[in-house]
């Protein structure tokens, strides 16, 4: 395996990680980039651009000479893209445009029917609104049309009362912060991004791809499980209760990853076109990587996106314990996930979002480390994929900041590769 790209001097275990996950974990084509303190020190590629193209050949070559992962190779990455959308709400918050402890109705009247009406901007963004599931599942069409989608979310009769209990807003996430952020900036959360985020930053990073770039995405699609004996990396070993939730229709579970019927094809154009920012984000390891150094300092020139007292907030804990949609327990700031059992970060103080299957983002203020990993082999993994978090851990043993073994059930598994 031909792995392309440059690491700063002390920086090969990461290298060495990578092949690894190529070598022993069935990757078929990955980027991992890391900065520290906003210096990028990682910046590596390998394998093919579509998950089901033909294999490369040693030396890089392949046969068409196009199937190769390259440079500016970009991939779905699911949930991922909910740890750049939960910037919005906390820029604007900086910005004195959003207040935190407000009622959603504030901004949103109509969300506060059906007894939403106390459910305050920090509920939403902590997944403790209430509203994980829909009573009726949207079409794609339906979900990706912004008036159609956020109606939709604003009739819905919550599943517990909001605030009193936290849930994995898997898809509905996306209509709950695009109805928000809508109404507050008169903007779609893809034109907010772009325009406020990715555009200064210069990231190759999308929440509803543009047709021109349509050209740089490579295909997703499920891979094998393979994992090395003896290799330390955490199993997924869901209880038998998880495993139920997953397979029983009437389930919160299963009603969460099932809100978009029939499941969409995440290799469609319509889908990458969707500006879904709860999963259906478009974007290349380097920019998840400079997105979450940038929440932390200055990037290449580039000023800090999050003042010290945003940061703090993103960092900290809003919401913890049992899931009522994932059924294991799970830490949650202000949108972003938070190091745990079930999504192990780099330390205490990581913030950051894995995509249902492999990518991750993430910061950690402590070390000045931000991480990005994309892929487009999917595995069943929903929140500690092996081939990241053999990463992570490459990343730590150089900062030496290793992360502790936090626990045997990480994550949950499902048959399937459904996005969220």
């Amino acid at each position: 395996m031909d792995v392309r790209g440059t690491v700063a001097a002390g920086w090969e275990p990461v290298r060495d990680a990578f092949l690894r996950n190529f070598e022993q974990r069935g990757e078929r084509g990955a980027a991992v980039a890391v900065h520290r303190d906003g210096v990028k020190v990682v910046d590596l590629w390998a394998g093919t651009k579509d998950v089901d193209g033909e294999a490369v050949r040693a030396g890089g070559a392949d046969a068409g000479g196009e199937a190769s992962w390259a440079e500016d190779t970009a991939q779905v990455v699911r949930s991922a893209t909910k740890g750049v959308a939960a910037a919005v709400p906390l820029l604007l918050h900086q910005r004195g445009l959003l207040d935190l402890d407000a009622p959603v109705a504030a901004y949103w009247p109509e969300f506060k029917a059906a007894g939403k009406d106390r459910a305050t901007v920090r509920d939403l963004l902590a997944h403790r609104a209430g509203v994980p599931v829909l009573d009726r599942p949207l079409t794609l069409a339906e979900a990706a049309d912004l008036p159609t989608a956020t109606a939709a979310i604003a009739a819905q009769t919550p599943a517990w009362e909001p605030g009193t209990a936290h849930g994995y807003h898997a898809h509905t996430f996306s209509w709950l912060l695009s109805g928000l952020v809508h109404r507050v900036t008169g903007r779609t959360i893809g034109r907010w991004v772009a325009e406020e985020i990715a555009g200064p930053l210069g990231l190759d990073l999308w929440i509803g791809l543009p047709d021109a770039e349509a050209r740089r995405v490579g295909r997703i699609g499920p891979v094998e499980e393979v994992e090395p004996a003896g290799s330390g990396a955490l199993r997924l070993r869901p209880k038998r209760a998880v495993t139920e939730a997953y397979q029983d229709p009437d389930s919160l579970t299963r009603r969460a990853f099932g809100v978009i019927d029939p499941k969409p094809d995440e290799n469609d154009p319509v889908y990458r076109a969707a500006e879904l920012p709860g999963s259906a984000g478009v974007a290349t390891a380097r920019a998840l990587s400079r997105f979450y150094a940038a929440t932390l300092g200055p990037v290449d020139g580039a000023g800090r996106l999050f003042a010290p007292e945003t940061l703090a907030l993103a960092r900290t804990e809003e919401s913890a314990g049992p899931d009522r949609v994932l059924l294991v327990g799970t830490r949650f700031g202000l949108g972003h996930m938070l190091h745990g059992p079930a999504s192990p970060l780099l330390g205490p103080s990581s913030f950051g979002h894995p995509g249902r299957g492999g990518s991750l983002g993430f910061a950690d203020p402590d070390s000045g480390i931000a991480f990005g990993y994309v892929t487009n082999g999917m595995r069943k993994t929903v929140t500690a994929d092996p081939r990241a978090q053999a990463l992570v851990r490459a990343v730590g043993a150089v900062t030496g900041r290793e992360p502790g073994r936090t626990g045997r059930r990480a994550g949950t598994a499902r048959p399937g590769t459904g996005g969220g």
